[in-house]
């Protein structure tokens, strides 16, 4: 099983989560995942056409995804929308922000909707939101309460190596694992 992870990081923050989400999926046994950064180079469409599921990750800027991801996804028109070469494959999403909040579901719903208009699959969290009452911790899981796809903070004083925290690397590793395993059910239908 072949799991794409398609992002953009301006500042390595969304490429750690990018990383974390594969570390998830090779927990699944089987699974391979691929990171493919939106910018380094040619966009590889070939590699797209042989995966089981792609997730899609962009820091949020100003409210939503990144120039560069939305220009991977109007890219995407010609080679892949207009023959619909992504239905049913499953998708999923992952955003960064500065900001606690920093709208980061407008990024999320921006790459559902994109899914959506490819006709592919989407898979969110299960999880219950964390740190949501007196006996939470920032060390939860989902510490910031998605359930469309997992989402971190970045201090925007601190570089990659310090931020995201742990939690939030360890919510993206759970929704690569999640992905996988639901392309292994549903390969078993």
């Amino acid at each position: 099983m072949l799991i794409s992870i398609v992002y953009d990081s301006g500042w390595g923050h969304t490429a750690r989560q990018a990383q974390s989400v594969a570390e998830g999926v090779r927990r699944v046994a089987d699974a391979e995942a691929r990171l493919i950064p939106v910018a380094e180079g040619a966009i590889p469409w070939d590699v797209f056409a042989a995966s089981d599921a792609i997730v899609f990750g962009s820091p949020t800027y100003n409210g939503a995804p990144s120039a560069r991801f939305k220009q991977f996804c109007e890219d995407s028109t010609k080679p892949v929308w207009s023959e619909m070469k992504w239905r049913d494959k499953v998708a999923a999403g992952f955003t960064n922000s500065g900001a606690q909040n920093g709208d980061k579901l407008h990024s999320l719903i921006s790459m559902a909707l994109f899914a959506a208009q490819h006709g592919m699959l989407w898979v969110g969290l299960d999880l219950m939101p964390g740190n949501d009452s007196s006996r939470g911790s920032v060390h939860d899981l989902n510490r910031l309460g998605s359930w469309l796809g997992a989402m971190a903070q970045s201090n925007g004083d601190q570089g990659p190596d310090d931020t995201p925290i742990k939690s939030d690397l360890d919510t993206a590793a759970y929704l690569g694992q999640r992905v996988a395993e639901t392309v292994r059910r549903l390969q078993a239908v």
